[in-house]
C-alpha cells in the first residue's frame, strides 16, 4: 500500500465488523476503491459469535464467522481492499485526513469510523489475573476448553443468554448470575434458557471476586438485596455485561458522549465534515448486527454524496 501514501484515498474505513464491511460494499460499488483497516480481528465481535438467528435472509440462522466471510467476499468483489492493520493515530484537523497504522500512513478524503466496542470488564479482584485461566469474554472461542465442567455466565441480556446456551454444548452445567431478579434477554432466549436442564440461575447477585490458584476455582458472590456474601465453586467465568466503545483513538478529534460513544447525527455525520461513524462506536442503544450494517451503508452513502459536493 506504499503507493497510496502520497495519494489520498477517496474513502478509508476503520474497522471490519458489519458496519465497516457494509460501508466498504457501498463505497466500492460507487467506485471509491475503499481501503478497510481490519483492526486486530476481521469481523469484530461477530467473528466470535456462534449462531446469528435474527439477520434477514438466513431463516435457519448462520454462524458469525461465516457471515463475516460473506460480507468480506461481497465487498471485495466490488473492489474494496481489506488491510490487516490497526489504526494507531488520526489527524482530522484538515482534509485530506491522516491516519497512521503500524505499517503505513494513509491520506483520505473521507473516513468512516466503525471501530465497534469491546467487552466491559467486571473490574473485580482476580478477574485480570485469571483471564485466559478460566475467565473469558468469548464462549465461541473458549467453550470447548470446558468439556464436562461447571461454568458461570455473568449477565442477563441477549448476549449472556445466547452464550450460556452455547456453553451447554460443552459444560456439565451453566449458571447464569444476574444482578436483577429477571433477565433482560428476549422472550425466546429466556424460554430456551429456562427450559434447558443444564442452565441454572442465581438472581440479584454480583461477582465481587474471582478465586483460584493456577486457574479459576470459585467466585465470591454478593446478594444485592440482602448483602449476603458466599463462595460459589466453578471452573470458568464467562462475562457478558455490556460493552465499551473502541473510541480512545478519537479523543480530541471527534465529539463523543460521557460514555465514549461518538456523537453522530441521523446521517452518520460526526463533528468533522467528511468523517462518519457507524456501528457500535456510535450506537449505544440497539447494538445489533443488522443495525450496524445499515449504519455502515448509510455512512458510505453520505460519504459518496460528500465527495460529489466537494
Amino acid at each position: 500500500m506504499s503507493e497510496l501514501k502520497d495519494t489520498p484515498l477517496q474513502s478509508l474505513i476503520i474497522g471490519s465488523g458489519p458496519a465497516g464491511l457494509a460501508a466498504a460494499l457501498y463505497a466500492a460499488r460507487a467506485d471509491l476503491a475503499p481501503v478497510v483497516l481490519s483492526g486486530m480481528a476481521l469481523g469484530g465481535q461477530v467473528g466470535n459469535t456462534d449462531a446469528i438467528e435474527n439477520y434477514p435472509g438466513f431463516p435457519e440462522g448462520i454462524q458469525g464467522p461465516e457471515l463475516v466471510d460473506l460480507f468480506q467476499q461481497q465487498a471485495e468483489r466490488f473492489g474494496a481492499e481489506i488491510v490487516f492493520d490497526v489504526a494507531t493515530e488520526v489527524d482530522f484537523s484538515e482534509r485530506p485526513f491522516k491516519v497512521k497504522t503500524y505499517a503505513e500512513e494513509y491520506l483520505a478524503e473521507t473516513v468512516i469510523v466503525a471501530t465497534g466496542a469491546s467487552p466491559r470488564l467486571m473490574d473485580v479482584p482476580g478477574e485480570k489475573e485469571f483471564t485466559g485461566k478460566g475467565v473469558s469474554y468469548c464462549a465461541t472461542c473458549d467453550g470447548h476448553f470446558f468439556q464436562e465442567k461447571d461454568v458461570v455466565v455473568v449477565g442477563g441480556g441477549d448476549s449472556a443468554v445466547k452464550e450460556a446456551l452455547f456453553l451447554t454444548r460443552f459444560a456439565n452445567s451453566v449458571t447464569i448470575v444476574h444482578r436483577r431478579d429477571k433477565l433482560r434477554a428476549g422472550v425466546l432466549l429466556e424460554t430456551r434458557a429456562k427450559e434447558n436442564p443444564k442452565v441454572k440461575f442465581i438472581w440479584d447477585s454480583v461477582v465481587t471476586e474471582v478465586i483460584g490458584e493456577d486457574a479459576v476455582q470459585a467466585i465470591r458472590l454478593k446478594n444485592k438485596k440482602t448483602g449476603e456474601e458466599k463462595e460459589y465453586s466453578t471452573d470458568g467465568v464467562f462475562v457478558f455485561i455490556g460493552h465499551l466503545p473502541n473510541t480512545e483513538l478519537f479523543k480530541g478529534q471527534l465529539e463523543m458522549n460521557e460514555q465514549g460513544y461518538l456523537i453522530s447525527d441521523r446521517h452518520m455525520r460526526t463533528s468533522v465534515p467528511g468523517v462518519y461513524a457507524a456501528g457500535e462506536a456510535t450506537d449505544d442503544h440497539f447494538q445489533q448486527v443488522i443495525i450496524s450494517a445499515g449504519m455502515g451503508a448509510a455512512a458510505a452513502m453520505e460519504a459518496i454524496e460528500f465527495l460529489e459536493e466537494n
